[in-house]
C-alpha cells in the first residue's frame, strides 16, 4: 500500500514539473531561423531592390538586384562598377630664356557603379525591418539620357552623376513597395528604387 502511494506521488508530481531544456512552441506561421548566441532568432530573407531610370514616360533601364540578409546580424554588402580613368593635366612653369614645356598628362580613377547595404531587423507579427542605403553613380551625358546625339564626356572629361538614398521600411513576406524617386535637375532623368522582401526557401 505504501509503494502504491509513493508511486502515485512521483507521477503526480512528474506532471506538473517543467521538462528540462524543452523550448517553447513558435506560434503557427512563424518561418523557421536558427538563434544568434545573443538569443534573437535569425531568418533568412531574399531582399530584391530595383533601380529604375526613367525619361519622361519612356523607360531607360531596370537593374534588378538581389541580396541574402539574415535578420538581427551584420548587415550585407553590394559592390558593383568600374574605374573610370579621369586625365589631369599639369603645366609646368617657363624656364628662364626657354619656351614653355609641353603640359604633362597623368590620369587618376574613379569608382562608378552601384553600392548597396541593407540590414534587417525581426519585429515580430511578419514584420521585417529593413534599413537600405543605396550610392548609384554613372558617367553623365551633355545630351539627355537615350537621345541619338548623347555624348558620356564634356570634351574628352568625364562628367559623374551620383545618386544616394537612405531609408527605412517596414515589409512583410512578399511585399514590395517604392521606397525612393529623385529627378535630375539638369536632364530630366527620373531615378526610382524598389524593393520587394520574401523569405528565403
Amino acid at each position: 500500500m505504501r509503494k502504491r502511494y509513493l508511486l502515485g506521488l512521483a507521477i503526480a508530481a512528474a506532471a506538473v514539473l517543467p521538462i528540462s531544456g524543452q523550448e517553447k512552441p513558435q506560434p503557427a506561421g512563424t518561418p523557421a531561423g536558427t538563434t544568434a548566441s545573443s538569443g534573437q532568432r535569425q531568418i533568412p530573407l531574399k531582399v530584391q531592390l530595383t533601380l529604375t531610370r526613367l525619361v519622361g514616360e519612356k523607360k531607360i533601364s531596370s537593374v534588378p538586384y538581389m541580396l541574402g540578409v539574415l535578420t538581427n546580424a551584420q548587415k550585407t554588402s553590394l559592390r558593383m562598377g568600374v574605374q573610370v580613368p579621369v586625365p589631369q593635366v599639369v603645366f609646368g612653369t617657363k624656364p628662364d630664356g626657354g619656351g614653355l614645356p609641353p603640359p604633362q598628362r597623368s590620369y587618376s580613377y574613379r569608382d562608378v557603379g552601384t553600392n548597396i547595404d541593407c540590414e534587417a531587423r525581426d519585429v515580430g507579427n511578419g514584420l521585417f525591418n529593413l534599413a537600405i542605403t543605396v550610392e548609384d553613380s554613372t558617367i553623365h551625358g551633355d545630351q539627355p539620357a537615350g537621345s541619338a546625339n548623347e555624348r558620356k564626356t564634356v570634351g574628352d572629361i568625364p562628367a559623374f552623376r551620383s545618386f544616394r538614398a537612405s531609408f527605412a521600411m517596414m515589409l512583410r513576406d512578399g511585399q514590395t513597395m517604392q521606397y525612393a524617386s529623385a529627378t535630375d535637375p539638369i536632364s530630366g532623368e527620373v531615378v526610382r528604387v524598389d524593393v520587394m522582401l520574401s523569405l528565403a526557401k
